[in-house]
């Protein structure tokens, strides 16, 4: 019996934060808004263009940011994007217990796309640019029975999906914040991942 497992991208299984900053100093220096990526940072999860409206800023100016952001991100961000801790080993862990694993994330897909390739993670599909409950639609049509993430709107994800709930505390959430949001089970980093599988996959009886 086939299985699936989602996953949130950045940071859970990546972190993209020294190559977002660079891109909105780019950004704030073409433009003179004084954009502040190293705040962005902090408070990474839901989509770009929910970190714009902090800035008051007309549609016109929003949509011509968002699309420098996203033609900027595979010179600047993907280079300087790094694998979390156990990310890779956690999506191999899938499709070596015969699951499918996917990608469910508030990035930008074919941005998404260029991190996991640049890292060599492989996964079977990629949804970009949903958050929340708005990723639920998603995880329901893959049909994913686990989601993980790092955020509390992950947490939310997975509830509005009926799937199981995996926090992981490698984001701005602290592990009792994702506990006490929902998660089912909340793990340190990635690397405690392939066991916890393994543990919920007899649990199960796949």
């Amino acid at each position: 019996m086939t299985f699936t497992v989602g996953f949130d991208l950045d940071m859970t299984l990546i972190d993209p934060r020294a190559g977002i900053v660079e891109v909105f100093d780019v950004l704030a220096a073409e433009t003179g808004i004084p954009l502040d990526g190293r705040a962005f940072v902090t408070r990474l999860g839901p989509p770009l263009h929910h970190e714009l409206a902090r800035y008051r800023l007309d549609d016109a100016t929003v949509r011509h940011l968002v699309r420098r952001y996203h033609e900027l991100t595979p010179q600047l961000a993907v280079p300087r994007t790094v694998a979390l801790p156990g990310a890779a080993d956690a999506v191999r862990a899938v499709a070596d217990r015969g699951g499918r694993a996917v990608v469910v994330t508030g990035k930008y897909a074919a941005n998404a796309v260029a991190h996991l390739e640049a890292l060599g993670i492989e996964v079977s599909a990629v949804v970009g640019e949903v958050w929340s409950t708005g990723k639920a639609p998603a995880l329901r049509e893959l049909g994913a029975e686990v989601y993980v993430g790092d955020h509390i709107g992950d947490v939310t994800a997975a509830r509005a999906a009926d799937a199981m709930a995996v926090g992981v505390a490698t984001g701005p959430v602290a592990a009792e914040d994702l506990a006490a949001a929902g998660a089912d089970v909340v793990l340190a980093d990635l690397t405690r991942f392939p066991a916890w599988l393994s543990s919920y996959l007899v649990a199960t009886v796949h």
